[in-house]
């Protein structure tokens, strides 16, 4: 199907014109494909005027949106929309009113048969191109049956996520020229510079069925530079307005080129972060890029250095040849203990060093499950195939719990309309998932630009795909009711900003949502005063604030990676700019991942494996105190244990929004047992790790109940004013 192109939404169709500073989108096919019109997301969603902040923390009601694009939104509603618009809670403070509009108007427009027709393909293309290298491709494109009318336009446009140099015209030294370099006799063909993408205008005449347009990308001396992350079948999307009336679609099976890492400059080494005396455990290492990809080698290797003597471990593990960068060794441990490895690069490998995180070797250490359950591949707004994906995550990142998150209409292509897409994700989870090593867990990401964004996650098996696009799943209640009797969880991210903050004016559900992503590679929504936090933030609506107003929400991080890399997109994005999800589940499967979520048995970092035991009374992390309890003295017994992954600068105590700093003094292992005064109906508490190198880790909440309804606590609403930095939390 085509692709709807308006300047404005709401006026009359404009003929592909668009602000120079605005990257489009542009996709579809004949099989009915929509296509979006959308923004680069790191482009559009950065450049977009933010409303006022809300002046409730829990995200504006809709005045606090600027009246003027609420009206207009309004009174461009497509007829599916119209009286449907839910504004009963507000909308989130910062809500993208411009964006959706734009999504729904053209999941609305009509499509003609002549769109998204003909074929492509890249005449001299190599078996595969190094990440972020300069290239010249030849890129032939032949019409379709119904051709291209007079007045009608074919598009060139290189995938417009991470790093492709946008096609150009009026620059032959700079990267990104583009040439067309042969076509049919007879055509005058106009060609418009947009961004990311070349419109060429047919003239003179129509081209005809099995006629062909040749264009050269990177055809000056700069060339043009490719994806920066590896990826099999990274496409040249070429689109088609047939008809001539502004609205277009990608052709079937978009030429596609096979981009491969570049020469190793790092390695990552990762073992489990618990074990019990006896067991035998794995252990991963790879070799990597700049960037974090998988990268080939021909020969290299690693050696451990002042390897723990008990061990029996090899002498060395090759990384080349078959290996492909990356293997897994597996060792029995009897002795109880604290471990770390490092280890030495050799070969093409030996200017390379690393160290992992600590395995901590105890008869009670509790089994901590490290999961990334956020992440989106080449489907919607990000790199690699599914099977890439789940592939990193298992053998690179030695994740023991991973979901792919694709997007339910945020992309080149929507996944709501297409649900061969969907069932593509859910066989390649289904393939990878191996209960008792790998846990794959079926998921999506409800993409709401007026609510704020959440994944969903079944467990059960895959569910259906709720569109955030769709007028009966708009807002995040009316998700909760149709998920509601499934083993399925919600959890919303970047809660308090960028790209979209969440709306807290819909109170978490306790069984669809008992935590809540603090952290990913958007950066932390803890609070205002959190290591690396969010951009773009919106005053009070952190998740400090939500806790502030009553809400019950466990913590995890995960990644939101884009690059291929679940479970390590901080090497990419830098250190503190990722998310793992400590899950502590005896049972490592999908039905003891979502009984742990459930019990908040859960702790956030941002990337860093850091070891976290906290108790409160002999309870875990995330436990619920009941208010009326029996006995109580006026003292409870707080224990916390950290191993680190680098010294550790700080532990905080945050007790009800007010926080006591401990210096760790730069410590990697650190404990603590204390008394604190005894937790009050409606008080938190909880303890976040500091450490000198940025990593960070956060645990779940221990709470004291509220002597009040729970209908009542529902239908409140964070509070504006944030506790006083200056109150002592009592720890």
């Amino acid at each position: 199907m085509p692709l709807l192109l308006r300047a404005f939404l709401g006026h009359s169709l404009a003929m592909y014109s668009t602000d120079a500073s605005t990257k489009f989108l542009f996709e579809g096919s004949q099989n009915t494909i929509r296509a979006l019109v959308l923004s680069v997301l790191s482009v559009a969603l950065l450049s977009c005027e933010d409303p006022a902040p809300p002046s409730a923390p829990s995200s504006a009601a809709a005045p606090e949106a600027p009246i003027s694009e609420l009206q207009q939104l309004q009174e461009n509603l497509p007829p599916q929309w119209q009286g449907k618009l839910d504004l009963s809670r507000g909308l989130s403070a910062d809500a993208r009113l411009s964006t959706f509009e734009t999504l729904i108007q053209d999941a609305a427009a009509a499509r003609g048969p002549a769109d998204g027709g003909g074929r492509a393909w890249i005449t001299d293309a190599k078996a595969s191109y190094p990440a972020s290298s300069r290239s010249q491709l030849h890129i032939t494109y032949e019409a379709g049956p119904l051709g291209i009318v007079e007045g009608g336009v074919l598009f060139l446009q290189p995938s417009p996520f991470w790093g492709w140099d946008s096609p150009q015209t009026r620059y032959p030294e700079s990267p990104g020229y583009t040439q067309v370099s042969r076509a049919p006799d007879g055509l005058k063909l106009s060609i418009n510079n947009y961004g990311g993408y070349l419109a060429i205008e047919i003239g003179g005449r129509a081209l005809l069925a099995g006629e062909q347009i040749q264009m050269v990308y990177g055809a000056g001396p700069s060339g043009a530079q490719i994806d920066a992350y590896a990826e099999a079948g990274s496409p040249i999307y070429i689109s088609v307005d047939g008809d001539g009336d502004g609205v277009r679609g990608i052709i079937d099976s978009p030429p596609e080129i096979n981009v491969v890492g570049t020469p190793a400059a790092q390695l990552h080494l990762v073992v489990p972060t618990t074990a019990r005396p006896g067991e035998t455990v794995e252990l991963h290492v790879s070799a990597l890029d700049s960037k974090g990809s998988m990268t080939p080698l021909e020969e290299g290797g690693v050696v451990f250095v002042e390897p723990p003597a008990e061990l029996s471990l090899p002498q060395s593990i090759a990384l080349g040849g078959s290996h492909q960068g990356s293997q897994a060794i597996e060792f029995k441990i009897d002795e109880p203990g604290l471990y770390r490895f490092r280890v030495q690069g050799t070969g093409s490998l030996s200017h390379l060093s690393t160290e992992s995180g600590p395995l901590l070797v105890r008869e009670e250490a509790p089994r901590i499950r490290w999961g990334d359950l956020h992440g989106h591949s080449k489907l919607s707004d990000g790199t690699a195939t599914p099977d890439q994906y789940f592939q990193y995550a298992r053998d690179v990142a030695g994740l023991d719990v991973s979901s792919l998150t694709d997007h339910d209409h945020w992309g080149m292509v929507p996944m709501d309309a297409h649900p061969e897409m969907w069932d593509f994700i859910n066989r390649s989870a289904d393939a990878h998932h191996d209960p008792g090593k790998f846990v794959t867990v079926h998921g999506y990401e409800w993409t709401s630009w007026l609510h704020g964004h959440r994944h969903v996650l079944y467990f059960d098996g895959p569910g259906e795909v709720y569109s955030s696009v769709d007028p009966d799943y708009q807002t995040p209640a009316q998700l909760w009711d149709a998920l509601r009797g499934q083993e399925a969880m919600t959890l919303a991210h970047h809660s308090a900003g960028g790209p979209v903050a969440t709306n807290w004016r819909y109170p978490p559900d306790p069984i669809l949502e008992p935590v809540t992503e603090i952290v990913s590679v958007h950066g932390s929504s803890e609070s205002a005063d959190s290591p690396s936090p969010i951009y773009d933030p919106v005053s009070g609506n952190y998740v400090r604030n939500a806790l502030d107003a009553g809400y019950v929400l466990g913590f995890i991080g995960s990644g939101d990676s884009h690059d291929g890399h679940p479970g390590l997109p901080q090497l990419a994005a830098g250190r503190g700019l990722g998310g793992l999800a400590a899950i502590l589940s005896e049972e490592l499967s999908r039905d003891g991942v979502l009984e742990a979520l459930r019990a908040r048995r859960s702790y956030a970092t941002n990337g860093s494996r850091i070891f976290l035991d906290v108790k409160m009374d002999g309870q875990p992390m995330g436990h619920a105190f009941p208010a009326a309890r029996a006995g109580a003295n006026s003292q409870q017994q707080l224990e916390i244990e950290v191993h680190g992954t680098g010294p550790i600068e700080r532990i905080d105590l945050i007790r009800s929004g007010a926080t006591a700093s401990l210096d760790a003094e730069g410590r990697t292992d650190w404990t603590l047992e204390r008394s604190i005064p005894l937790l009050m109906p409606g008080e938190y508490h909880y303890v976040r790790v500091v450490q000198k190198d940025g990593g960070a880790a956060w645990s779940s909440p221990f709470f004291v109940e509220r002597p009040i309804p729970a209908e009542a606590a529902a239908n409140s609403a964070p509070k504006q004013e944030a506790p006083s930095e200056n109150q002592s939390p009592g720890a």
